[in-house]
């Protein structure tokens, strides 16, 4: 009985094992009867726009005019006429020396024109009278000649007498020391009591001009070549009027409210770091930028017409390091690779200048699961790139591209 219950047991589970056999083998039958469909792909649709594109540099801003006080005549400093740190006018006063010396030349010397002036008529009346006495042979031709020289010679004592008088005037009036140019005069070297002397190489004062200010920024002269070949190419175009616009980004990244101009970039090359400089001219009505201060500035370099911008999720880079996108085939549906050349990154996209063309499907998203010549399945990317910035100066918004 035990042996019947033992081989029924045995058949029991051959029977369950053959059963759970035959529906694994018949599990995997059903995919392949079905057609398995193309991955999913989001794409973006190459489409060129207007671009200005800009460059940042780093500089230093520096006064517009500098202009160092020093005496043009020596003695002691009676008086100080400003406020350290204050605003001052052109021709404002900001010194005075004791003027009594000068006084006393300056009389001097008009009592020395007086007293030459004083013996002209003397001597022409009887230069005169000598003439006619020559004339009735009564004195000789030596006496008439003598007489001209005296004459001519009161005559330049007199325009002698003038110079010197206007000298004494010129330095009695530079006993007061004005300032030769509006800004904002820094510490004074001196005080009330101080004996100066003139043209001495110690300033008495600094006086700077800070409205409009300069911004002294250096170019790389690597970064100069790749423009003037763009522009020469056609990649790039002049912006119109003139002078390239600058934005200014001050240290603690806030935009500063006022754009400036590139004034000239220098023709001399500083061999230690081999780079030029440019100076770039802002308004400062408020005095925010003061000389020294670091400021990064945004250079507009010029205008492409065709600029093709893409996301930077859309590119790769292969064993080499080269840049490459996916794209979809207008015709089949179809994954092709390309090999793009990229000129800067702006935001985050890449400026493309060569690779793709108007009207194609750029894979953004779901690349990674396909590869060149697979069928898919494309549809819109979600996002629209919006490369514009707009500038903090009020000008409209302009798309703005960042050096690499």
């Amino acid at each position: 009985m035990q042996r019947l219950n033992r081989a029924r047991g045995i058949a029991a589970v051959v029977f369950l094992t053959g059963i759970l056999l035959l529906n694994g083998c018949g599990t995997p039958s059903a995919p392949q009867g079905s057609s398995a469909r193309p991955p999913e792909v989001a794409v973006l649709t190459i489409q060129p726009r207007p671009l200005v594109v800009t460059t940042e540099l780093t500089g230093r801003a520096s006064a517009y005019r500098v202009a160092e006080v020093r005496p043009q005549v020596s003695g002691l400093i009676q008086k100080r006429f400003f406020s350290e740190g204050s605003y001052v006018q052109a021709g404002q006063s900001l010194y005075l020396l004791d003027p009594a010396p000068y006084q006393a030349a300056l009389n001097t010397a008009r009592a020395a024109l007086a007293k030459a002036e004083a013996g002209l008529p003397a001597i022409r009346v009887r230069a005169e009278r000598m003439k006619e006495l020559l004339a009735d042979r009564a004195v000789s031709q030596q006496d008439v000649d003598d007489v001209a020289a005296q004459l001519r010679q009161t005559e330049a004592d007199i325009q002698n007498g003038k110079a010197a008088v206007e000298a004494a005037q010129i330095n009695l009036d530079n006993t007061r020391i004005n300032a030769p140019i509006s800004g904002r005069i820094g510490l004074s070297s001196v005080t009330e009591g101080a004996l100066i002397s003139a043209y001495q190489p110690q300033a008495l004062g600094t006086i700077q001009q800070l409205d409009p200010i300069y911004i002294d920024v250096s170019q790389s002269t690597t970064e100069l070549l790749q423009l003037r070949r763009r522009l020469e190419e056609g990649q790039l175009q002049r912006a119109g009027g003139g002078h390239n616009k600058v934005a200014l980004v001050l240290e603690d990244n806030s935009p500063y409210p006022w754009a400036g101009e590139l004034q000239f970039r220098d023709v001399t090359v500083d061999p230690t770091t081999g780079s030029v400089i440019l100076r770039i001219v802002v308004p400062n009505p408020k005095g925010i930028l003061l000389p020294g201060m670091f400021v990064r500035a945004i250079v507009e370099e010029g205008v492409n017409r065709q600029a093709i911008l893409v996301p930077q999720e859309a590119v790769s880079r292969d064993h080499k390091g080269a840049p490459m996108a996916l794209v979809v085939d207008q015709a089949e549906d179809k994954v092709q690779q390309r090999q793009i050349t990229i000129d800067r990154a702006i935001g985050s996209q890449w400026l493309v200048t060569s690779g793709l063309e108007h009207g194609e499907r750029l894979i953004v998203e779901g690349g990674f699961k396909v590869r060149p010549g697979m069928p898919v399945k494309a549809v819109p990317w979600g996002e629209t790139p919006n490369p514009s910035v707009g500038e903090s100066s009020g000008h409209p918004a302009i798309p703005t591209a960042n050096a690499k």
